[in-house]
């Protein structure tokens, strides 16, 4: 009996959403071309991310040598890029990457994809909010900062920021507001914004170029000593570190990848516009890989401006691209780049707050969240909701959270969902297909057939043991079947668990490690070779689904032991408080799915399923 409920408890988890019939395309419609797909993602790319984090990043974490941060991020973000290309290729439609993860992998799997994308867009929609109002303060004279600093009492939390900023909080509100009205994008304004980024993005590059001094990538501390000085008041500056172009060591350069993250995020929109190309086949990877390309020679060219026009640390947190033309004597272009951050910013909120309120409508409409945030008005089907209830919780965050830890959790958030990327990618390619055929059910049940010899039970159940261990290294079908694709799924999982362990030695005891400490060094070098390795050929010894598909991604599995080895050891790097800020949400939401959402899902009532959203997420 309770392994009948078991049963049913684990076939509820695995709950896959069917695919609707894919509607028909409009005559009108163009379908989307390589360039076409290079323009969306980076309208995509080239957002907020740019303009918050490398002034933070570059203070803090890294100092000149930012450059090479964004490097590590934007490489090992472009083979997340090209697995979500491969997991979109096997479902006939195109969709969110929620949608997407609950057609594929099943139910549990899409609720915390959904709900750790809800968590990036909360904490993105805060981010921008606090920006928006450290660059409008910037362009007032710093008003805003000077009379809440003195107003309000520095005996706050240490997790909470020193003073709220109500700025922030009443300009995400007004767009809350906004949406509620029904006020969406356009054509024309996403044109005019991607154009005005372009100009901000390249002005920036040219005039950091101009006016750059390459003293400032090898500062002493004499140099600190004279900014101090200058400064009058010595906590505005970052730490100088050892000085030079990578003053916070290698340690340093770990910390800021992972939190330099947030700047390459955009590749899902190419993808969901992909799928309606003529053939998908090439223009999908193309389009990620020269995206990523061009995000990360803008990203580099801006963060080498930055560093080049002010010492990394007398850059501003919040606002520290207007505030390096004041430095360097060009005060009108203080003004100029303000104003178009300002716009820029204005246009990245209102577009994350849109697709927040879609995530938000389709996993209320789906059960997963609380129904009653899929309500809506009659006349109009504004998902009223949807609206206020995220809205008001991203302008609660935006008041009282400290802008560096809001980037780090969107980092955080990031570096996961590329590893789940990557392990559904892993498992999918190794399951048997859904709609198989007779031949393949055949061969399947005669592989799970008892054998009916006769014997003792004890000889029975060596040669059941034997079959099981001659099957990892030998599969006796050359296609996946069900036991096939639970070893990939067993396996795959333990990978993760020992690339975690080994992550976690290196990052909190590589002096002893590498000196050659005898346990330590042996225990790693155990996981590294004799575990994580024969696993890893007992996952590549596995048949895979040979269904056609419009791509998919080479050296499998070893580009999934690469890739999730980096994200889960820059995720180790992230400090504390992010963890348990993490950990908070999690709970939170493991409370939600277990307590009301697995009883009211849509499968579970056997009610028709929704349209999905297709928003670029």
């Amino acid at each position: 009996m309770l392994g009948q409920y078991l049963c049913q408890f684990g076939q509820k988890l695995v709950r896959r959403k069917p695919q609707l019939r894919e509607e028909p395309e409009s005559p009108e419609t163009h379908p989307p071309n390589t360039l076409d797909l290079v323009v969306m993602g980076l309208d995509n790319m080239l957002g907020a991310g740019i303009y918050i984090l490398i002034g933070g990043v570059a203070k803090y974490v890294a100092g000149p040598v930012i450059i090479l941060f964004l490097l590590v991020a934007g490489l090992t973000t472009v083979l997340s890029g090209l697995c979500y290309v491969e997991l979109a290729a096997g479902v006939e439609r195109p969709g969110t990457v929620y949608f997407i993860s609950y057609v594929t992998m099943g139910q549990l799997y899409a609720f915390i994809t959904g709900w750790n994308l809800l968590l990036y867009l909360i904490n993105a929609t805060a981010c921008i909010a606090r920006a928006w109002s450290s660059t409008f303060d910037t362009l007032i004279g710093n008003h805003i900062t000077e009379a809440l600093g003195g107003t309000f009492s520095l005996q706050t939390p240490y997790f909470l920021v020193s003073f709220p900023d109500f700025l922030a909080l009443g300009l995400v509100l007004l767009l809350t507001g906004l949406l509620a009205l029904r006020v969406h994008e356009s054509t024309l304004i996403y044109k005019v914004f991607t154009g005005l980024n372009i100009l901000v993005l390249s002005f920036i590059i040219i005039s950091g170029f101009i006016k750059g001094d390459l003293h400032n990538w090898k500062l002493t501390e004499q140099d600190y000593a004279l900014a101090a000085a200058g400064a009058g008041d010595a906590s505005s500056l970052g730490l100088l570190g050892s000085g030079g172009f990578v003053p916070f060591g290698f340690d340093g350069i770990l910390q800021g990848a992972a939190t330099c993250f947030y700047a390459f995020i955009g590749f899902a929109g190419i993808v969901s516009a992909g799928k309606k190309a003529s053939n998908p086949q090439w223009p999908m990877p193309m389009a990620v890989v020269i995206s990523f390309f061009i995000c990360f020679l803008v990203c580099f060219g801006v963060s080498a401006a930055l560093t080049l026009m002010v010492p990394y640390y007398l850059i501003q947190l919040e606002s520290p691209l207007p505030q390096a033309f004041v430095y360097v004597g060009w005060e009108p272009a203080k003004y100029v780049v303000a104003v178009g951050t300002l716009c820029i910013l204005s246009y990245s909120l209102l577009s994350i707050m849109f697709i927040m309120v879609q995530l938000t409508y389709a996993m209320a409409e789906d059960g997963l969240l609380f129904r009653g945030l899929a309500w809506t008005v009659a006349p109009t089907g504004t998902p009223i909701m949807a609206i206020l209830v995220p809205g008001a919780l991203a302008a609660v965050m935006a008041l009282l959270f400290d802008f560096t830890d809001l980037v780090d959790l969107m980092s955080f958030r990031s570096l996961l969902a590329y590893s789940l990327v990557t392990f559904s990618v892993l498992v999918l390619r190794y399951q048997p297909a859904q709609n198989g055929s007779k031949k393949e059910k055949t061969e399947e049940e005669t592989e799970m057939e008892p054998k009916v010899e006769g014997g003792p039970l004890e000889s029975e159940s060596e040669a059941g043991t034997s079959n099981i261990l001659k099957s990892l290294w030998f599969p006796p079908s050359t296609i996946p079947t069900q036991k096939s694709g639970q070893i990939v799924y067993g396996c795959a999982s333990l990978l993760v668990l020992l690339l975690t362990i080994l992550s976690l030695i290196l990052a909190q005891w590589p002096s002893q490690v590498f000196s050659g400490d005898p346990v330590l060094t042996t225990v790693a070098v155990l996981l590294l070779l004799l575990l994580i390795t024969g696993v890893t050929v007992i996952i590549w010894r596995q048949p895979q689904d040979p269904s056609p598909l419009p791509f998919r991604v080479p050296a499998l599995p070893a580009l999934f032991l690469v890739s999730t080895f980096v994200n889960v050891y820059l995720m180790i790097q992230m400090t504390t408080q992010t963890w348990a800020q993490f950990g908070i949400w999690m709970a939170i939401g493991f409370a939600i799915y277990f307590g009301y959402g697995i009883r009211h899902s849509l499968g579970e009532n056997n009610d028709q399923q929704p349209a999905a959203s297709t928003s670029q997420t």
